[in-house]
């Protein structure tokens, strides 16, 4: 598979490693001005991002202004080359490029090509601006976050840009597979809202259904369980319960000692909640955890981000690498995928902007002579 990326940010870079990882050969046209702008965000390793490397390793990058006729036709010329085409952009930016869908289909009809964008490319908020937390509150998601009568609390990681992305990936996958039947490629229309609102299917079937609109803190899987929720310890720690299991909650009561607790498992008080508590207030984290470590019982230490590269079952799942770039080695998470009897490449770190522009040049015929030309008016660079 051979994949052009013209996404930006976190969910396509996401969605392209993804595929990278698994054996894609993945090339970013990055535009010769600001190029991804992930390269420019969060803590630096020098004079990179972190952050960029963390979603862009196994990639190749070219720059490449599309706005240009050569630069055009440079593309144009790749994609009769590539099975796989992802973008990013607001609905309508390729068709006024000259390099929408239809298009891009007559040069290469085995092409899949992948909108991924916020809203969807149809209906009234097509066109609309957004970020994560955006997408999150138009689902529901983030109203039914947080605290019974406080306010919706921003989850820690980004749900809709992630799942998004892998949404993304299993399109892809999808219509290339049935393409290398067919030999007719797919237009595949991800929107991070509708993967959102997909994630919200209990939620959202409970209401409709008729059975009662769900609230923030007080549904069986958001907080509003005793059984089910999160508990401060005695040293300041939080510890994770999940015993919606009978059997579960009976083995903590018993190996508590709080026989008491017993009938509360399923109540949704702050009575019941506030009798729970005052057990795992009584003892530090990790006296918690070595009371329930070795028993049939869903307790969990809540860990800070310095804990878990150092949590014994992360490091048996091997879910850390090093990987080198430009500016030292970096240690970042691995492909959580464990795939047997597949042959596994060496990585390499996320390309520097244009990096492979010259080598991809070459591969389509173009000279030296015409390499520097186009570079110098900037149409590669």
């Amino acid at each position: 598979m051979k994949v052009l990326d013209l996404t930006r940010l976190l969910p396509g870079p996401y969605a392209t490693m993804i595929l990278a990882d698994l054996g894609a050969e993945v090339l970013k046209i990055e535009d010769p001005g600001a190029g991804d702008y992930m390269r420019e965000m969060g803590p630096r390793l020098g004079r990179e991002s972190v952050w960029f490397h963390a979603v862009n390793r196994n990639k190749k990058s070219m720059r490449l202004n599309l706005k240009a006729p050569q630069g055009r036709e440079i593309f144009l010329r790749l994609v009769r080359e590539f099975n796989v085409l992802i973008e990013s952009f607001r609905p309508g930016v390729m068709e006024r490029l000259g390099l929408g869908y239809e298009i891009l289909s007559s040069e290469n009809p085995r092409l899949v090509y992948c909108a991924l964008s916020g809203y969807g490319q149809d209906g009234p908020y097509s066109r609309r601006p957004g970020h994560d937390i955006n997408y999150m509150a138009v689902a529901g998601a983030l109203g039914l976050t947080g605290h019974r009568e406080g306010p919706p609390v921003l989850p820690g990681v980004q749900v809709a840009d992630l799942s998004g992305g892998l949404m993304a990936v299993v399109g892809i996958l999808a219509a290339y597979v049935k393409s290398l039947t067919t030999g007719r490629g797919a237009y595949v229309d991800v929107a991070l809202t509708d993967t959102v609102v997909s994630w919200m299917a209990l939620y959202l079937t409970q209401y409709l259904a008729g059975a009662g609109e769900p609230h923030r803190g007080t549904e069986e899987l958001n907080g509003g369980r005793a059984c089910y929720n999160i508990y401060a310890t005695r040293d300041g720690c939080y510890v994770s319960v999940g015993n919606l299991e009978a059997k579960f909650w009976e083995t903590f009561c018993s190996v508590a000692g709080r026989p008491d607790l017993l009938p509360l498992q399923h109540r949704e008080d702050d009575e019941a909640r506030q009798a729970v508590q005052e057990f795992f207030s009584s003892k530090t984290r990790a006296e918690i955890m070595e009371l329930f470590g070795t028993v049939d019982t869903c307790i969990e230490p809540v860990l800070d981000v310095s804990e878990v590269p150092e949590h014994p079952q992360i490091k048996a799942r091997n879910l850390f690498m090093e990987l080198p770039t430009r500016e030292g080695s970096i240690t970042t998470v691995a492909q959580p995928l464990k795939l047997r009897g597949v042959e596994v490449k060496a990585d390499f770190p996320a390309p520097g902007a244009g990096e492979h522009t010259a080598e991809i040049l070459r591969r389509l015929g173009y000279r030296e002579q015409d390499i520097e030309a186009l570079k110098s008016a900037g149409v590669a660079g």
